[in-house]
């Protein structure tokens, strides 16, 4: 069998597979179909400073080969994550990542600063939530306020910092390098893109926030173009996520660039598929003769 184990940003994974912030909660639930230590990691459900009950609903449709939600951040907040949640993580065998997201950066700051004193393994600074009035969206969609809340975060910050890039920009390796130049250690991407829905009977967006984040398959296309564009315009690693749903998904957001993967969306259809996805990967490495999944990252070739 293959070497599955990867580093990025100095903490090491066991496999590659991590679970998506947003898709799997605190990993109580899942925790009860397989241990949790099958997986690389956990983004945990974004949290922040305060309580948030988030966006009310409808607050989730299906769409084509994917899913449009406006949760809106509902978590219980930062302090009962730490003295609850994180706890019971921490025991799980697994790499543990703490996503945050705030309305200011001086909220982004206080969490850093109080997530740096515990166990968590990383934290991911989600500055790019596109369903969450007053949030996280202003702060992904320039390189002067991507460079400004990261370098204001990264002061706060002892851990291994991931910055969760938005795709809904004009030109995303811009921006990804103006997180690296501000002190991230590593980048996480594609997040949601924005879209909409409408209820051609009431004429009403179905949505109840109007728009929403799109996920699942049908966004792994982009997901991968944008991977592979900021693969070629930076040093710090990938973690690479957008729709990947099967271990040939993995395989090509892999040879894309990335370094590690977020699993999400499909998660909801098929908890087992990281188990599946991790299987298949194995084999494929195997049956190309690699001894390591690392000998993947950055392999495409272009014409």
């Amino acid at each position: 069998m293959a070497d599955l184990s990867v580093n990025v940003a100095g903490v090491a994974f066991n496999n590659p597979l991590i679970a998506a912030s947003g898709t799997f909660g605190f990993g109580r639930e899942y925790g009860e179909f397989y241990p949790l230590s099958a997986l690389g990691g956990i983004s945990c459900k974004g949290i922040t400073l305060e309580r948030r009950d988030g966006n009310p609903p409808p607050r989730i449709a299906e769409t084509p080969s994917g899913i449009l939600n406006a949760v809106g951040l509902q978590n219980p907040g930062v302090d009962v994550f730490i003295n609850e949640d994180l706890p019971w993580l921490k025991q799980q065998n697994t790499v543990v990542i703490a996503n945050i997201a705030g309305n200011t950066p001086d909220e982004y700051c206080q969490m850093a600063e109080k997530l740096s004193a515990t166990d968590v393994d990383m934290i991911e600074l989600n500055i790019s939530c596109p369903n969450v009035k007053n949030g996280g969206v202003q702060f992904g969609t320039s390189c002067e306020s991507v460079e400004g809340i990261t370098s204001a975060v990264r002061k706060h910050c002892t851990k291994p910092l991931v910055v969760k890039l938005s795709p809904n920009v004009t030109d995303i390796a811009s921006i990804a390098k103006a997180a690296e130049a501000a002190g991230a250690d590593a980048v996480s991407m594609i997040n949601t893109l924005t879209g909409m829905r409408i209820d051609i009977r009431t004429r009403r967006p179905i949505i109840h926030n109007n728009t929403g984040g799109l996920s699942g398959a049908a966004v792994f296309p982009v997901a991968v173009r944008m991977v592979w564009q900021v693969a070629n315009a930076i040093s710090i690693p990938i973690i690479g996520m957008g729709g990947i749903s099967t271990w040939e998904d993995a395989v090509e957001m892999l040879m894309a660039g990335a370094a590690a993967l977020q699993i999400g969306t499909v998660l909801f259809s098929d908890p087992y598929a990281p188990v599946k996805i991790t299987e298949g990967l194995n084999r494929f490495l195997d049956e190309n003769g690699c001894k390591s999944v690392t000998e993947l990252t950055g392999t495409v070739k272009p014409w």
